[in-house]
């Protein structure tokens, strides 16, 4: 796993979306796995203007997002189809067609979950996964104790994670209980693994991600066992970390033939 700690959280949108950059212009019709929350959206913001001057071009390459809310309409300004389509698909000029999002309002939710499962692999799978980390190390909605084989399927809310998105919602109690997510094992089979956090709110999950114990408490643990996993973080997000000084050591001597 590579940890990069950065100044601040324009910096790590910053390097974030020059690494998406990069695997798009290696494969222009590359798979991209979309987180949402606000970790991502600073990341988002700088691929749409790299789009807009005319830099990148992602109008062939495809996304699959990690998560969806059961029971909102896709149409709700806060379902993840809506987030997705306003803050990657609209502004990265990414082609709808080529742009899924789990389907939370399906008659059958799991038949629903093993067909996105299918679809990843059918386009090829995910060659750069981007992903957020919630305050109890969650990732998707990969609450603690998912197991690390998991696969797309239904998961209840932790009341944490509820708390934490109801500032999206008119009222706490219209944030839903229920979501379908990309499982852990899902995550796990991307080629590559971008991890974003920024400030201090997520400074112990992180540090329990990338320093702690290989453990379900903390789904985000899994970034361990993958071989292309790295952790973009601000220096609040990275207040926890015991090898702070190792980090940036390691990434201020990083050969020029591993890239940025």
């Amino acid at each position: 796993m590579e940890v990069v700690i950065l100044p601040d959280a324009d910096a790590v949108a910053r390097l974030a979306a020059d690494r998406v950059a990069a695997v798009v212009r290696r494969r222009p019709d590359a798979v991209l796995g979309l987180a949402t929350g606000s970790s991502p959206t600073g990341t988002y913001a700088r691929l749409a203007a790299a789009v807009a001057a005319g830099e990148l071009d992602l109008s062939r390459a495809s996304g699959f997002a990690l998560d969806e809310y059961v029971g909102i309409p896709r149409e709700h300004p806060e379902s993840y189809a809506s987030v997705i389509r306003r803050t990657v698909t609209e502004p990265l000029g990414m082609d709808p067609a080529r742009v899924h999002v789990p389907d939370g309002r399906a008659a059958d939710l799991a038949a629903a979950a093993e067909e996105y499962d299918r679809a990843i692999a059918t386009a090829g799978g995910v060659d750069v996964q981007l992903l957020g980390i919630g305050a109890n190390g969650h990732i998707g909605f990969n609450e603690p104790t998912s197991s690390f084989a998991s696969r797309t399927r239904i998961k209840t809310l932790a009341p944490r994670t509820r708390a934490d998105n109801a500032r999206f919602f008119d009222d706490p109690d219209e944030v839903p209980t229920h979501c379908l997510t990309q499982g852990l094992g899902t995550i796990l089979e991307a080629r590559e693994l971008l991890l974003v956090a920024q400030g201090e709110a997520k400074a112990e999950a992180v540090a329990a991600a990338v320093e702690g114990p290989l453990s379900s408490m903390c789904p985000a643990s899994a970034l361990q066992l993958h071989r292309r996993a790295a952790v973009l973080v601000d220096e609040a997000a990275a207040s926890r970390l015991r090898l702070a000084d190792y980090y940036r050591y390691t990434y201020a001597h990083k050969p020029g033939w591993q890239g940025a």
